[in-house]
């Protein structure tokens, strides 16, 4: 499944690019889709396939595509911000440029998307796995 036109829309106006003089849609679909996330019936986008050493990811079949635009719009914040790290603070002709705002909001921009990520799990498993106890 791939990213809907419309979630490319939301997540350029997520991070304020609302042309694709930066960001083609390839480059914003191929971002959203590093997110998958549980659909709204509970399905994994993905499942392991255990008969297999190591095991092994398959798709799963029963999955809605379903993205976590928040996560990608932190992510590409993040980007954002450091091509801005190289910008310094400095005064000439008696003015003040203060250029590393723009750094400071977009890390401000990244904070808060990465704080409206979904929820995601984890499921441990104890190795080695205690031996299993079969009665005669």
């Amino acid at each position: 499944m791939t990213a809907t036109a419309a979630q490319i829309q939301q997540l350029r106006r997520m991070i304020n690019e609302p042309t694709a003089a930066t960001y083609s849609d390839d480059e914003l679909q191929a971002t959203i889709e590093r997110y998958p996330a549980l659909d709204e019936r509970g399905e994994q986008p993905y499942d392991w396939f255990v008969n297999t050493t190591p095991p092994t990811k398959r798709v799963n079949p029963d999955w809605l595509a379903t993205y976590d635009l928040n996560a990608a719009a932190a992510d590409l914040w993040s980007e954002k911000a450091a091509v801005l790290s190289q910008d310094y603070d400095f005064q000439a002709d008696g003015g003040s440029y203060t250029r590393s705002q723009a750094y400071e909001q977009a890390m401000k921009q990244s904070r808060y998307f990465g704080a409206r990520r979904k929820p995601t799990t984890v499921t441990l498993y104890p190795a080695p796995r205690p031996p299993v106890e079969v009665d005669p």
